[in-house]
């Protein structure tokens, strides 16, 4: 390897090793859009917790307002968000932020020039509804009721995505009892309706109606029918047992931290249930939850405190791992013994809600995404955490007591693995075989993706956990999986990016795994990958793909130092002259782009947590009616990883080295 290249690599490494907290563990920023912020402005205020750092996170929502007056879903989209946009003028205006201050009239014209009404999702409605903006009736009924619901029945709880799960139960509290706050009049948002609130709410229900035979129509008969019910059965015996119910359910799913599930949805809504049911702020469960954003759930930033949609330690340390194990670092490394101690400590050892399908005659194993969260192990986290740990276990001798504790806790988590395989080969998130499409047709589910159906990134990356765990090409769990991979290509070589921005992360995600089975060039298939690579390569050498792309399919856009690394790492492994220069050039754009501080500055959104459609998997954009959302995603939720701009050009800059 050149010299400039070894000073390259290293500077990476003592940037990252810098960035290790004291406990062994990684935790980056984790950056999504302002509803967050917006969402716990109206939370509090609805609740009356006083919060003294909220003038900062409202600080922090205005310094994301974009020129003309919206607030966007990514960075850099092509336009503001409707639902973003309206939750954050409504937080201000409870932040006593006047309506004829300049940034809230230019937030006021961008909602009325694009007809906010017509286009608002079911979760603004309902924080509309909690201030008497929205009226109730108008917004999806969720009986408590479905907590008592079978598993084999089409609506219980376990067909949605963990997620959504998550949130549902603490939102059946919420909706059954039609909350209302009253607000003074300086505070009600009347010049959103400057045709009146009649006129307006007419033409939303007018924008959501259906032909009468369709399967939506019949649920949304559904729906009014249980808006009857809800308003009849306030003294129901069942009705209020369901509401115990699902509070209990709420409480034991709660973690640690305050959080459930490690994301913010059903944590915001969780807190609102609870003073629904007259929960004391001090009561265990709700100070817990307060308190959660004095723990590590908000975080500073030079505009002010963001909220964070979820927190990554665990995820964070497995790439980190990762990155210094591929760029040479062993047990003798300052902070790598301590990050494969703390990834250990870290291990599920908890029966959580991927029991109720696979059964709990397998012992618990996986790793989560945050660090308390029990009840959702993370198959992608597990799948990445075996291979990174499996590298380090190769650096140790044999009879070495943590390689001892690597090999049972792989043992372990490549058996859960095999347990979660979905019966098409593939693998989801959180879940197996949650693929219920039946579930999304009804009114509530027009916020972005409520199943967990197994995808190609994911299911990569447990082929090569599995090949780590030392299972072959040649085994049928394998096997089975590698059809799924290639039944999924496009016809242009390339595949798509569920959980990462999209076809150069489905496709870095794929070829990386083929490869580790001995697939080359000389089957077609691998050819034809490497060629759609290769052919979305930037002048500059570097590879981009903006969150667009997932209405847009195949855009190319400014490179960034994530994306070129995938790019890198899905075509080092391919021995042809062409390729060579490609990947060269890619190199030669991270040492270009690389700062004086060893890292790399990226303010694209390159993560995803779900693209909208509605459903989980890939929509077919060429057929069919449209999406209900443009390039802005209003249906999405797209995520900005602080570094991954780092740990994959490591792993990108050490290849060269080997």
């Amino acid at each position: 390897m050149k010299d400039d290249s070894s000073i390259d690599l290293k500077r990476a490494v003592k940037y990252l090793l810098d960035k290790q907290y004291p406990d062994g563990y990684w935790n980056a920023h984790l950056e999504t859009n302002c509803c967050m912020e917006a969402q716990w402005i109206l939370a509090s205020v609805f609740c009356g917790i006083e919060y003294d750092k909220n003038p900062e996170i409202v600080s922090y929502i205005l310094s994301r307002q974009r020129g003309d007056g919206s607030w966007e879903v990514y960075h850099g989209a092509e336009n503001g968000d409707v639902n973003t946009t309206l939750e954050c003028y409504f937080a201000l205006r409870l932040a006593g932020h006047a309506p004829d201050l300049p940034h809230m009239s230019a937030a006021r014209k961008w909602l009325l020039d694009n007809h906010w009404h017509r286009h608002i999702r079911v979760f603004t409605k309902y924080w509309l509804a909690l201030f008497g903006e929205w009226p109730w009736e108008d917004t999806p009924a969720l009986p408590p009721e479905i907590i008592y619901f079978p598993k084999w029945f089409p609506f219980n709880i376990y067909r949605f995505a963990a997620w959504a799960r998550a949130t549902i139960v603490p939102l059946c509290i919420v909706t059954s009892q039609k909350p209302v706050k009253c607000m003074t009049k300086d505070l009600r948002m009347d010049e959103l309706f400057p045709e009146g609130r009649k006129k307006a709410f007419g033409e939303a229900k007018n924008i959501c109606r259906e032909n009468r035979f369709s399967v939506k129509a019949i649920f949304n008969a559904v729906d009014k029918a249980l808006h009857f019910y809800n308003g009849k059965s306030g003294n129901y015996k069942i009705h209020k047992l369901a509401r115990k119910k699902a509070m209990m359910w709420m409480l034991e799913h709660q973690d640690d931290d305050g959080f459930w599930g490690g994301i913010q949805p059903p944590w915001i809504y969780g807190i609102i249930a609870m003073k629904l049911e007259g929960f004391d702020f001090d009561q265990e469960n709700m100070a817990k939850a307060i308190n959660a954003l004095n723990l590590h759930w908000t975080e500073t930033t030079p505009s002010g405190r963001r909220i964070k949609a979820s927190e990554s330690p665990v995820w964070d340390t497995i790439l980190a791992l990762n990155a210094l194990m591929d760029a040479g670092m062993d047990s003798k490394t300052p902070g790598v013994l301590k990050a494969v101690d703390y990834l250990l400590s870290k291990e599920n050892k908890y029966y959580g809600d991927w029991a109720q399908t696979v059964g709990y005659n397998i012992e618990p194993s996986g790793w989560a995404f945050q660090r308390e969260n029990k009840f959702y192990p993370d198959i992608d986290d597990t799948a990445v955490a075996i291979t990174a740990l499996k590298k380090f276990r190769d650096t140790l001798p044999a009879k070495d007591s943590t390689a001892a504790r690597i090999d049972a806790s792989i043992r372990r988590a490549a058996k859960w693995l095999l347990a979660m395989q979905s019966k098409n080969g593939g693998w989801g998130a959180f879940d197996k075989d949650n693929t219920s499409s039946f579930v999304t047709k009804i009114p509530f589910c027009d916020f972005g993706e409520v199943l967990d159906p197994p995808s190609v990134d994911v299911t990569a990356h447990v082929i090569e956990a599995l090949l780590a765990a030392g299972m072959s090409k040649n085994d049928e769990p394998v096997r089975r999986a590698l059809a799924f991979v290639f039944s999924e290509q496009e016809n242009d070589g390339s595949w798509f990016g569920r959980w990462g921005i999209n076809y150069i992360y489905g496709t870095w995600s794929a070829l990386t795994a083929l490869a580790a089975c001995g697939f080359g060039l000389e089957d077609s298939r691998i050819k034809k990958a490497a060629d759609f690579l290769v052919s979305r390569q930037n002048s500059d050498g570097g590879w981009g793909e903006n969150a667009a792309t997932y209405m847009q399919p195949k855009t190319k856009c400014a490179s960034t130092a994530s994306q070129t690394a995938w790019a890198i790492i899905a075509l080092s492994p391919f021995e042809d002259a062409h390729i060579r220069e490609v990947v060269d050039r890619g190199l030669s754009f991270l040492k270009r782009t690389q700062t004086p501080e060893g890292t790399w500055e990226e303010e694209e959104f390159t993560g995803t947590g779900f693209p909208g459609y509605g459903f989980g998997a890939k929509a077919d954009l060429r057929d069919g009616a449209p999406l209900p959302q443009g390039k802005e995603l209003s249906r999405g939720f797209m995520l900005k990883y602080g570094l991954y701009c780092h740990y994959f050009p490591i792993a990108a800059l050490a290849r060269e080295k080997r």
